[in-house]
C-alpha cells in the first residue's frame, strides 16, 4: 500500500471491450437496409389504390374539361357479392377484380337499350386494339329472367353474372332522373368504381367513351397489365 493511501482505496480497474468486426457491422447495416426496403415495399403495396386514384385524378382530370364520363368521388370498392354465371356456376362479383371493367346492368329479358349497351361494350373493347385485353366487358343481370338463347351468341367474350339487385343498388348509383340500366360504368383494376357514363348512349357518344378509355389505359400503362394477378 502506498504511503498516504486509505485502506479502502482499490486500484482502478480497466475493462477493454472488444470492437465489432467490420463484417458484423456490414451485416447489421445490410439487415437494417433490407428491413427498410421491405417496409417501403409493404407501404407502396398498401398505397397502390391511393396512388392509382391520384394518377387518375391528376393525370386524367386535368384533361377533364373534355372528359365524357363522370368521376365518382369517393370511389366505391367492388363488393364481394354472390353471383351466378349463365351456366349456373356460383361465383362472386369480386372475382372480376384485376381488370378494367366496362359494366352494364339490365334484366335478363334484355330490352332494346340493353342490347344497344352490349353492342357498344363489345365494340368499345375491340376498338382499343392492342389494349383490349386490359378491359373486360361485363353484363350484370339484375333479376331472375332467363337470357334468350338468341342473345347468347352475341355475348361471346363477355362476362355475364346474375347478381341480386339490392346488392347492385348498394354499390352502383345512377345519375339524377335515371335508373341503373341507363348507364355504362367503369371499374379500375383495383376494384374501384370510378366513372359513370351519361345516358343515353349512342354511336356518337360512344366515341367519347372510347376517348376516356384510351386516356385511362394510357395513363395506367406503367402499373396495369393485361390479365388478372395469380390467385384472382
Amino acid at each position: 500500500m502506498h504511503r498516504g493511501a486509505s485502506p479502502g482505496d482499490q486500484p482502478l480497474g480497466l475493462t477493454v471491450h472488444s470492437m465489432p468486426s467490420p463484417q458484423r457491422v456490414m451485416e447489421a447495416q445490410a439487415r437494417r437496409g433490407s428491413g427498410r426496403w421491405k417496409m417501403l415495399a409493404v407501404m407502396l403495396l398498401c398505397a397502390a389504390p391511393v396512388l392509382a386514384s391520384y394518377f387518375t385524378y391528376y393525370v386524367v382530370r386535368p384533361e377533364g374539361r373534355r372528359n365524357f364520363g363522370e368521376l365518382i368521388e369517393p370511389q366505391r370498392v367492388l363488393p364481394d357479392l354472390p353471383a351466378v354465371d349463365l351456366g349456373g356456376q356460383a361465383s362472386s362479383l369480386k372475382a372480376l377484380k384485376g381488370q378494367w371493367l366496362l359494366l352494364s346492368v339490365a334484366g335478363g329479358a334484355c330490352d332494346e337499350a340493353c342490347r344497344r349497351h352490349l353492342y357498344l361494350q363489345r365494340q368499345l373493347r375491340e376498338g382499343l386494339g392492342k389494349d383490349k385485353d386490359r378491359l373486360d366487358w361485363v353484363w350484370l343481370v339484375s333479376d331472375d329472367a332467363a337470357v334468350s338463347d338468341t342473345l347468347r351468341p352475341a355475348l361471346t367474350g363477355a362476362s355475364v353474372l346474375r347478381v341480386a339487385p339490392a346488392g347492385l343498388s348498394a354499390w352502383l348509383a345512377p345519375g339524377a332522373g335515371h335508373q341503373l340500366a341507363d348507364h355504362l360504368y367503369l371499374v379500375d383494376p383495383m376494384g374501384n368504381w370510378m366513372l359513370r357514363f351519361p345516358a343515353p348512349l349512342d354511336l356518337a357518344s360512344a366515341a367519347k367513351v372510347k376517348r376516356d378509355l384510351e386516356r385511362l389505359l394510357r395513363a395506367s400503362a406503367a402499373w396495369d397489365q393485361a390479365g388478372r394477378p395469380a390467385g384472382q
